[in-house]
């Protein structure tokens, strides 16, 4: 790890979500296993059918839920120590613990956004009188801004998933299928530092028009485009995400070659938009414009990226009608692509952060077709 743990996970973080839950009107946050939860106290939790909860009041002190038998697990946390810890036996109702943890009544809680259906509402018969709102309204906000050390993190990342693309001519090669050359990308994500491989996309061909293919048994041929949008977790829980489009074992096709090249330089009016007060929008529209003047408006499939941090896919978002100016430590995806149906694809996708006067891109490979 390049980082200190405590400072990527700060204590100040849970008195900025109280304050922010207050101003938010909501008396409490209420946060099961995921990204809101590790964001807050450094802690991995393992989600499964035994409660784990961080009950954060807008005043008072934090308490940490947990089984019993995964308190070792929350101790060793890197901001635990800044919450009480409550543990439940099996067996136990681990829900009068929540109310308990609650300094007064409560009118209003804000519940994680991708809390289980079983523990909504075994909270809604707890909590009878609380409205239920989404964590995310208090939360977004304070994940959007990424600190220095969150950057430094995203860099670490995008370092890892950078050394897996420079040694793709290892393992992409004509003959072999999308999935065995995905199982090498899959164990070299992880001997790059990753503790966990999130996607490995390998799609050749005419599978490569599909942004989300995924892998298959079909072998590539010699000549075909390869999108490969590969991503994991680091230890420190940020996530990387890059995509490059490769051809292996002969020239491509020149029709796939003209729009490779309308796509290089969308990428790149993308990612040279990027400042502080633009909006998302722009952003979005600076990829799109090239996109469309070139003719290919209705094969560019999705939006131009996505936030990144805990989450792969997070706020905020690089899509028409988001009209929030962007933010220094703001981190996103510019990822255009373009997709003709049962021919071929491309798409080169960078994580970028927003800087105090521009924008840096933390995949710093080349965003040329790479020739295998």
């Amino acid at each position: 790890m390049g980082m200190g743990l405590d400072e990527l996970y700060p204590a100040a973080r849970l008195t900025a979500a109280q304050r922010a839950t207050a101003a938010a009107g909501l008396d409490a946050l209420l946060l099961s296993p995921g990204s809101d939860l590790r964001y807050l106290t450094g802690y991995d939790a393992h989600a499964g059918e035994r409660l784990t909860c961080l009950v954060l009041p807008a005043e008072g002190e934090p308490t940490l839920i947990v089984p019993t038998l995964e308190r070792p697990a929350a101790e060793a946390a890197p901001g635990v120590a800044a919450v009480r810890l409550v543990d439940h036996a099996d067996g136990t109702d681990p829900y009068p613990l929540v109310r308990a943890a609650l300094p007064g009544p409560v009118a209003a809680v804000g519940l994680a956004d991708r809390m289980w259906a079983e523990q909504v509402l075994a909270l809604r018969a707890a909590l009878p009188s609380a409205t239920q709102r989404l964590a995310s309204e208090v939360l977004r906000e304070l994940r959007m801004r990424k600190s220095p050390a969150e950057v430094a993190a995203l860099a670490e990342a995008g370092a890892a998933i950078d050394a897996v693309h420079a040694a793709m001519g290892r393992w992409l090669r004509p003959g072999r299928t999308e999935a065995q050359v995905a199982a090498d990308i899959a164990a070299a994500i992880r001997a790059a530092g990753h503790v966990t491989v999130d996607f490995v996309i390998v799609a050749a061909g005419p599978n490569g028009a599909s942004p989300h293919h995924g892998t298959s048994d079909r072998p590539i041929r010699a000549g075909e485009p390869v999108v490969v949008d590969i991503g994991g977790t680091m230890p420190s829980g940020y996530r990387s995400d890059c995509t490059r489009t490769y051809v292996a074992g002969g020239p491509a096709p020149a029709e796939f070659t003209d729009y490779y090249a309308v796509l290089y330089e969308a990428q790149r009016a993308a990612v040279a938009a990027v400042r502080p007060g633009i909006t998302a929008e722009a952003v979005d529209a600076a990829a799109r414009e090239v996109i469309t003047a070139a003719g290919y408006g209705d094969a560019f499939l999705h939006r131009t990226g996505h936030g990144i941090g805990l989450d792969t896919h997070e706020e905020p978002y690089v899509v028409a009608g988001n009209r929030r100016p962007l933010e220094a430590g703001m981190a996103f995806s510019v990822e255009p692509g373009i997709y003709l149906a049962g021919r071929h694809g491309a798409r080169i996708e960078d994580i970028v952060v927003c800087t105090t006067d521009g924008g840096q891109r933390l995949n710093t490979t080349p965003t040329e077709l790479i020739a295998l």
